[in-house]
């Protein structure tokens, strides 16, 4: 990414490399973060592909329900609900996201949130995964945002970025369990 006077940007270092960015441009807020994890891509994927395993590694989320279409393929409709953004009358917070397009060869997914209870509506979220050599996966993690009123633009990115670290630290546990699971007792 080009870096202009228009972008802000912050490293977070951790066990994992993480680095999110602001960018201005198109009227639209954005941000991401990458995170490289200790795991095979391959078994990320089987994790972070999967709907009914999203409160498994989303720390922030209760429940994930199918209300529309198959999973895989563009127009599937999801409702994700949790504590995702807390709310000032102690309600769930819950997003119905529409799958736009998925490519397991690529590892990569795009979800727009099409209707939600927290002011992100037409928002875009894409993740994909890269093979980073060594049995480890970069993770990386990209969002588009409609302007909100009464909120700052880097105070949203920096709270969204935070929720996308938090999960990128949990896929990894999330995945040493599944392979514990599948693992042969000895």
């Amino acid at each position: 990414m080009e870096e202009t006077s228009k972008s802000i940007f912050w490293n977070y270092q951790s066990r994992y490399e993480s680095t999110s960015a602001i960018e201005a441009g198109n009227g639209k807020w954005h941000g991401s973060i990458s995170g490289i994890i200790c795991a095979p891509i391959d078994k990320v994927w089987t994790i972070v592909s999967q709907t009914k395993r999203l409160s498994q590694w989303m720390p922030m989320v209760e429940r994930c329900t199918t209300l529309t279409g198959i999973e895989d393929e563009p127009g599937y409709v999801r409702l994700v609900s949790g504590f995702m953004f807390p709310q000032q009358d102690g309600e769930r917070s819950w997003i119905k996201e529409r799958l736009v397009s998925k490519d397991s060869s690529s590892y990569s997914f795009v979800y727009r949130m099409e209707a939600s209870n927290v002011g992100l509506d037409g928002s875009i979220n894409s993740l994909k995964l890269i093979d980073y050599g060594d049995e480890s996966t970069l993770i990386q993690w990209s969002f588009e945002i409609n302007p909100l009123e009464d909120v700052s633009e880097n105070s949203l990115v920096d709270y969204l970025g935070f929720l996308y670290k938090s999960c990128i630290n949990k896929i990894e546990g999330v995945v040493e369990a599944a392979s514990r699971n599948d693992s042969p007792s000895q």
